[in-house]
């Protein structure tokens, strides 16, 4: 039976190239001089620290163009509190998402129940199987999960024909 996998997974080797090369930048950059600018990722944490919130908000603006030149969805990012270190320091944690969330998957599961195709959802760990008799359901259910999950950067793998 034709089936397909709908996940939310981040290409981990391309966010980290992003860290390093903002990391590159930063370091080389005329306005970071002298200050405690640095940015580094831990498994799936990426930690900007500043002296400033101002200066978060400058790392972040290069670590978002770093990961859009390397066609890497920046709604991945799921952007943390700014936090005040010791002394004038502050920092942010920024976790890259991987998987889809139970509420987002019930979410689907609902939305393709309700939309009268022939094709069932099954959640399976951080993904959702979609199975259809017919391939062109599938494809209508990829359209419809497209265009109703929009604030994450949902994929599609394993179409099975």
């Amino acid at each position: 039976m034709p089936s397909f996998d709908t996940i939310c997974e981040a290409n981990l080797v391309e966010v980290k190239n992003g860290v390093e090369n903002t990391a590159k930048e930063i370091a080389t950059r005329f306005d970071f001089k002298g200050t405690s600018a640095s940015i580094e990722i831990k498994d799936k944490e990426i930690t900007l620290i500043g002296d400033a919130d101002f200066q978060l908000a400058q790392i972040e603006d290069v670590l978002r163009n770093k990961l859009t030149k390397r066609n890497v969805d920046v709604r991945f990012l799921d952007m943390g509190d700014v936090q005040k270190m010791g002394g004038d320091k502050v920092k942010q944690v920024i976790k890259v998402r991987n998987g889809i969330e139970s509420e987002v998957a019930k979410k689907i599961q609902r939305l393709i129940k309700d939309s009268k195709l022939k094709v069932q959802a099954a959640i399976q760990g951080d993904a959702v199987r979609v199975t259809g008799a017919k391939r062109d359901d599938l494809q209508a259910a990829m359209a419809l999960i497209k265009k109703d999950v929009a604030d994450l950067p949902i994929s599609f793998n394993n179409f099975r024909d």
